[in-house]
């Protein structure tokens, strides 16, 4: 065999295995990228339903508060209606 044959092939293949990992690499980073941006909007998400909570959960306490043991309560004060409470509800 012609060496100057077998040193373009070595080439050739070392060239495609490089092309091959950088793909790879450059693949993973975007997964990496997707996940991490799905991630943040989820964290956004349940920090936004977590001060939705919070806030009811003091205004239940503000009515708890007027309302005492012996005083006929009204209705207790609705949840805000971005609130999603699908989790406690059957």
């Amino acid at each position: 065999m012609d060496a100057g044959a077998l040193a373009a092939a070595g080439v050739a293949l070392l060239v495609g295995l490089l092309t091959w990992s950088q793909s790879r690499a450059t693949n993973r980073r975007s997964d990496f990228t997707a996940i991490a941006d799905q991630l943040r909007r989820d964290v956004q998400d349940e920090r936004t339903q977590r001060k939705l909570l919070t806030s009811y959960v003091l205004e239940l306490w503000r009515w708890a508060k007027r309302v005492g043991p012996d005083t006929p309560a009204g209705p207790a004060p609705e949840p805000p209606p971005e609130l999603d409470l699908t989790p406690w509800r059957q």
